[in-house]
C-alpha cells in the first residue's frame, strides 16, 4: 500500500465532541472532522447518543468519503463524537478506526483519542493476563479497555483511574449514553479546546478552527490533566489528576495546527510568518531573485522571509490539491513521478534565477531532493534551501509517526551532508532559541523533544514502541 502524498512527518489525528439537545449532533460533528482533515486522512467515524443507545458509522477514507447523507441521518441523538485518523501505532485497517465502542456495567461507551500512550504494552499485558481480549492492534483500545472494566461507580471515576493508569500524550473524548468527557494528559502534549454553541451548547475539539467552521465561540483550552464534563446541567470543570507542567507539541505550531487556528492565545499563521521573520535573520539569502514556499504548510514561513528579507514572494511550485490517499499499487516508475504528481513547477518564475525555497521541516528527507531535482530542471540556476525549523534529530513517542530514529536524517547526517545530500547550493535551518522567539511562547510551555532530545514524559529504553508493536506477524504488509 502506497501513498504518494504521505507528508514526511504527520500526527495521529484529530477528535471532535458535542453535545445539543435539539441539535444535529451527528451533522455539526461531520463539520467538525471535517475540519480537522489535515490531522490525518486515512480514516473517519462518529458515534451518535440519543439518550438510550449509541449508533456509529466508520469506514476507510476521507471524512467525505466516509460520510454521505444517507449515513448521516441515520445518526440521530442529542451527543456525538468524531474522529478522523492518521496512524502512529496499529495498522491503517478498519478495525483499528474510531470511535470505538464498549460495553459496561455502567453502560455502552466510546471514546475517540489523540495521541500516543508509552505504556500501553505494559496495560496490554497485565489486561491480556487477566483474560481481558483485544479485537484491535492501536494502543487506543487500551483507553476504553480500562475504562470499560473499572468497578467504579460512576463513569468520571472511571476515567480518573483509566487516567491515572496511562502515560504518555492524549486528548480523549468519552461518550456515555448521556455524557461528554474531555480528558487531556498531564503535560498538555496533544491540544484540546472548548468552544460554546448557539449559546447554550458545547463542543470539544482538537483545534479552534473546527470551532469556526461550525459558528461556536472560543472559551479556553483544556488544561492538562483537567477533565470537562458536559450534561444536562452543562459545562462542570475538574482537575482529574495533577498537572505536571506544560508541553503543547512545538510542531503544532510549525506544522500540525491549521493556520487560521489558535494555542496559547496566538494564531499559527502569524507565528510562522515570526518564523520566516528569524530564518531570514539568522541565514539571508543575497543576491535571491525570489522566495517561494513548498505549498501549502511552507507558505506563511515564505511570506516572513520575503517580508524579513526583502526578497520578492512568488510562486515557485504549484501544488494538485486533488492528490488524496491512494490504496492503488504504483509501478516503480510512478513512485519516482510522485513529487510530480502532487508539486507541477511555475517555469516562468524559476527560469534563469537564483531561489530561496521555504520548506516547513526536513524529517526523513526523502521528497526534497526530488523536489530540488525538479526545480533545477524548471531554470532555476541555484536552489537555496531554507527550513523554518531545527534539525529533526530524535524520535516522538507522543503520536507522531517519527519513533525510528534511523529513518531521520538529520540524526545521521551533518547539515552540510544534507545539503549535498538534497542537492541545494545553500541549507540553513531555523535555531531553536530562534524558533521560540518566534513562537513567543516560554520553551518550558512546549515539547521540543524531537529538536532536541528531552522528553517531558520519560521513555524506557525497553518500551515497545513501535508502529507495529501490537500486530500479529503476517498482518504486517
Amino acid at each position: 500500500m502506497i501513498c504518494l502524498d504521505k507528508p514526511e512527518i504527520a500526527e495521529e489525528c484529530g477528535v471532535f465532541g458535542v453535545y445539543g439537545a435539539g441539535e444535529d449532533v451527528a451533522r455539526v460533528a461531520f463539520f467538525g472532522i471535517f475540519s480537522l482533515q489535515h490531522r490525518g486522512q486515512e480514516s473517519a467515524g462518529i458515534a451518535v447518543s440519543d439518550g438510550r443507545r449509541i449508533r456509529m458509522h466508520r469506514d476507510m477514507g476521507l471524512v467525505t468519503q466516509v460520510f454521505q447523507e444517507d449515513r448521516l441521518v441515520e445518526l440521530t441523538g442529542h451527543i456525538a463524537i468524531a474522529h478522523t485518523r492518521y496512524s502512529t501505532t496499529g495498522s491503517s485497517v478498519l478495525r483499528n478506526v474510531q470511535p470505538m465502542l464498549a460495553d459496561c456495567d455502567l453502560g455502552p461507551v466510546a471514546i475517540a483519542h489523540n495521541g500516543d500512550l508509552i505504556n500501553a504494552g505494559e496495560i496490554r499485558n497485565e489486561m491480556l493476563e487477566s483474560g481481558i481480549d483485544f479485537e484491535t492492534t492501536n494502543d487506543s483500545e487500551v483507553i476504553i479497555k480500562l475504562i470499560a472494566n473499572s468497578s467504579a461507580c460512576s463513569i468520571e471515576d472511571a476515567v480518573i483511574e483509566t487516567m491515572e493508569r496511562i502515560r504518555g500524550a492524549y486528548a480523549v473524548l468519552v461518550m456515555t449514553r448521556n455524557k461528554l468527557i474531555g480528558i487531556r494528559d498531564p503535560y498538555g502534549i496533544r491540544p484540546l479546546c472548548i468552544g460554546r454553541l448557539n449559546g447554550t451548547h458545547y463542543v470539544l475539539a482538537s483545534e479552534t478552527c473546527a470551532l469556526n467552521t461550525i459558528g461556536a465561540q472560543f472559551i479556553r483550552e483544556v488544561e492538562p490533566g483537567e477533565m470537562i464534563i458536559l450534561d444536562e446541567r452543562g459545562f462542570t470543570e475538574h482537575q482529574a489528576v495533577p498537572k505536571e507542567g506544560n508541553a503543547l507539541c512545538v510542531f503544532e505550531f510549525v506544522y500540525f495546527a491549521r493556520p487560521d487556528s489558535r494555542m496559547y492565545g496566538r494564531t499559527m499563521h502569524d507565528a510562522r510568518r515570526r518564523m520566516g521573520h528569524e530564518l531570514a535573520k539568522e541565514h539571508p539569502a543575497n543576491g535571491a531573485h525570489i522566495v517561494f514556499p513548498i505549498p501549502d504548510t511552507g507558505t506563511p514561513h515564505a511570506i516572513g522571509f520575503a517580508e524579513a528579507s526583502r526578497i520578492p514572494y512568488a510562486e515557485g511550485v504549484i501544488k494538485n490539491r486533488y492528490i488524496h490517499r491512494t490504496f492503488i499499487q504504483p509501478d516503480q516508475r510512478m513512485r519516482e513521478l510522485g513529487v510530480r504528481m502532487k508539486l507541477t513547477p511555475l517555469k516562468e518564475s524559476l527560469s534563469g534565477r537564483r531561489v530561496v525555497m521555504v520548506e516547513d521541516s526536513i524529517v526523513r528527507g526523502t521528497t526534497i531532493g526530488p523536489t530540488i531535482k525538479m526545480i533545477r530542471e524548471a531554470g532555476a540556476v541555484e536552489v537555496h534551501v531554507r527550513i523554518a525549523s531545527p534539525p529533526y534529530k530524535y524520535p516522538c513517542f507522543y503520536g507522531i509517526d517519527t519513533c525510528n530514529q534511523n529513518e531521520l536524517i538529520a540524526a545521521k547526517l551533518s547539515v552540510e551532508e544534507i545539503r549535498q545530500y538534497i542537492g541545494a547550493d545553500s541549507l540553513g535551518y531555523l535555531s531553536l532559541a530562534g524558533l521560540i522567539r518566534a513562537i513567543g511562547v516560554k520553551k518550558d510551555k512546549l515539547c521540543c523533544a524531537c529538536l532536541d532530545g528531552k522528553y517531558p514524559v520519560e521513555v524506557t529504553k525497553d518500551a515497545k514502541l513501535s508502529k507495529f508493536v501490537f500486530e500479529e506477524p503476517a498482518v504486517i504488509k
